[in-house]
């Protein structure tokens, strides 16, 4: 079954679900196999595997430890289209459509559709946001955008809905790695109530507490990340919360 099958379906059936990020560059191969275990026996959904920059050459070799040690779809979450690998089972095609940035809108797209088109990857069109967290992220410096203000609910909103008149088949709201705020239940309700794709949520999420509200405004899917890098005990709290 296609990986978007399934989000789609847990959408609609109102079935939250919980993806862990992963950074390839960060953990070293101990810490993740922790990772692995930890999601293998905590119910989680998928793996998210991308960031913002690669400075060493483990990209292939961490999705393909995370695919012999685990049945965890993974999905690749490109920061740039060095992030593509056939390894994986699909990929978030993101447009950044908060930004006005031609390149992540669409220039990068054009040079990674033929790779996209020949490894029969799955591609899962995303309209991926950044919402402003009180800092400036990694995301929003390399992408070269301004970040949706975080009181501005209303641009937000439409936002969203012109990435799903465009045919986009998820929308990705993001406060960013290292986020200090996440978005406001307040946004996430309004944009969820206002859509009809699946919608994803990440960025600053530290406490299962935290990741229950999220899921409860109205997010699909609940992703977290750093904090998991640091203790990996947290992964099944956080699943029990949002599958809650």
């Amino acid at each position: 079954m296609k990986i978007f099958s399934i989000i789609e379906e847990k959408s609609k059936a109102g079935k939250k679900q919980f993806a862990v990020l992963i950074d390839p560059d960060k953990p070293s191969d101990d810490e993740l196999l922790s990772l692995i275990n930890e999601s293998e026996n905590s119910n989680v959904d998928y793996f998210f595997v991308g960031g913002s920059l690669l400075t060493n050459d483990c990209f292939d070799r961490c999705i393909s430890l995370i695919k012999k040690n685990s049945s965890i779809p993974v999905v690749l979450f490109p920061g740039n289209t060095l992030q593509m690998s056939k390894k994986a089972d699909a990929l978030l095609f993101l447009s950044l459509i908060s930004g006005r940035n031609a390149e992540m809108l669409i220039g990068r797209h054009v040079i990674a559709a033929p790779y996209l088109k020949l490894n029969k990857l799955e591609v899962i069109p995303t309209g991926y946001m950044l919402i402003d967290s009180g800092k400036t992220t990694t995301a929003s410096y390399m992408s070269n955008s301004i970040p949706i203000p975080a009181d501005k609910t209303d641009i937000a909103l439409c936002t969203a809905m012109a990435g799903e008149m465009l045919g986009l088949k998820t929308i990705y709201m993001d406060a960013g790695s290292g986020a200090e705020s996440t978005i406001s239940s307040k946004m996430i309700e309004s944009v969820k109530n206002n859509i009809t794709v699946p919608l994803i949520i990440g960025g600053g999420i530290r406490t299962p507490e935290k990741a229950k509200e999220i899921a409860e405004a109205g997010a699909d899917i609940v992703v977290v990340g750093n904090i998991l890098e640091k203790n990996s005990n947290l992964i099944k709290r956080i699943s029990e919360a949002v599958h809650s």
